[in-house]
């Protein structure tokens, strides 16, 4: 390692590169099973958490190692044997990073849900082969898509509970896909497996001989996601206005950040949002090393060529390729607490690193995520309920469609006397 260069380094570290996925079911469908399953295959548990989990599962009486007590750390779901809040878990393989958001099932928790699957690049539904699909089911695939999470997984688990039956996998795979043609899936996989012993998890399964497709690790491994981000429009929001003031760095001025769209070179002519003014890119930095370009989700300084006035909130962008700057917004909405969201109401909008005040102007639908109903009567949002709410901003955000990029194109809406998020925000456009 020591006869590597940083650039090398580097290079290698972007190879190695980062999964997010987010898990969803119906209750006892086996989520915190299946994640306990990738972490102990994997080698990603100490082998005292396993000891641990062994000895609670012989003191329940369980003939067997309850995998779900890995991931269900807090006591108040291990007594009621579900999963309630939103729970991150982290580990690795030689080939990827990953990063598990595992979320509730229940439609009380559909905000957790958004909050867990706003991120990931994946979503992993998981089904009991003996209940097949279930309104549950149908509603967690439909959030998958409304939050345009490119890859789906549907996971038919407890394969071992129906004698490995091929005829049943088939049925809930053809059941599925003709549901999916309503939605915005990108990639489907289905993938039956066992996740209580094991079967098409990390290993391949003997018991299904009639399955030649990959196992659930082999597929969360090579899954091709860079392609997945926009590489087109170049999107910068600056967070941070970077000066030392050391005797080594007396003059250094930069402005860091994480990409959100586009590369980003040195020598590029840029515009900063929203004065206008342009300039070009002096250089890049990373660390404390200088890079060559920068693309998402990559947090880097931007050394600009021009002394131009550049503060947190604005947005560096290619000069013909900038984002229109927009205060009347039209957003699909998940509202997040028990005081309904109205017309007329006042909030506090965080877009990127920009922060301003938004007024509801009208809500023209709420969204039925069992049956895609819009029922265009409501006059406001309820907890967990989604809907299409119109917006009127005090200042212009550097917004873009939530369907061409998920970083710049979502938002949080904030109660100003409590601080609280109420809500999440998808940009469908903007004026």
């Amino acid at each position: 390692m020591s006869d590597l260069t940083k650039a090398e380094v580097a290079e290698q570290t972007r190879e190695m590169d980062l999964l997010r996925f987010a898990t969803a079911g119906s209750v006892d469908d086996g989520k915190s099973t299946l994640i306990g399953r990738l972490l102990l295959d994997s080698k990603s548990i100490f082998e005292d958490q396993l000891e641990a989990v062994e000895a609670t599962s012989q003191s329940k009486g369980y003939d067997y190692t309850d995998l779900a007590l890995l991931t269900d750390g807090l006591r108040s779901e291990r007594e009621q044997g579900i999963t309630i809040d939103v729970a991150y878990r982290y580990f690795a393989t030689p080939t990827r990073k990953f990063i598990i958001a595992d979320t509730p099932g229940h439609v009380q928790y559909t905000r957790n849900m958004v909050t867990g699957a706003s991120t990931a690049d994946l979503g992993l539904v998981l089904v009991d082969a003996r209940q097949g699909l279930t309104e549950q089911s149908r509603r967690h695939a439909v959030l998958l898509s409304l939050l345009r999470v490119p890859h789906l997984v549907l996971a038919i688990n407890k394969m071992d509970l129906v004698d490995f039956s091929q005829e049943i996998y088939e049925r809930i795979h053809a059941e599925f896909t003709q549901f999916a043609t309503k939605l915005n899936i990108p990639d489907l996989s289905v993938i039956p497996i066992s996740a209580l012993a094991g079967d098409n998890v990390v290993n391949r399964s003997e018991n299904m001989a009639w399955y030649s497709g990959p196992t659930l690790m082999h597929h969360l491994e090579h899954v091709h996601v860079a392609s997945d981000r926009d590489l087109q429009d170049v999107r910068f929001p600056v967070q941070y206005v970077v000066r030392p003031k050391s005797d080594e760095h007396h003059d250094y001025r930069g402005y860091g950040g994480m990409v959100a769209g586009g590369v980003l070179k040195p020598g590029d002519e840029v515009v900063v949002l929203p004065s206008g003014m342009t300039s070009k890119i002096a250089g890049i930095d990373l660390f404390d090393q200088e890079v060559t370009e920068a693309f998402p989700p990559m947090s880097v300084t931007v050394r600009l060529e021009d002394d131009v006035d550049v503060s947190r909130g604005d947005m560096i962008a290619r000069v013909n390729n900038a984002p229109k700057p927009s205060q009347d917004i039209d957003a699909m909405i998940c509202w997040m607490t028990n005081e309904p969201l109205r017309p007329r109401q006042k909030l506090a909008i965080k877009h990127t690193t920009r922060t301003a005040r938004a007024l509801v102007k009208d809500i023209q639908y709420r969204l039925d995520v069992n049956t895609l109903h819009r029922d265009q009567e409501t006059k406001e949002l309820g907890l967990n309920e989604i809907g299409r709410v119109q917006l009127r901003t005090t200042v212009p955000l550097l917004c873009d469609p939530y369907s061409k990029n998920r970083t710049t194109g979502s938002f949080i809406l904030i109660d100003e006397a409590t601080g609280v998020t109420v809500g999440a925000g998808m940009i469908n456009s903007g004026s």
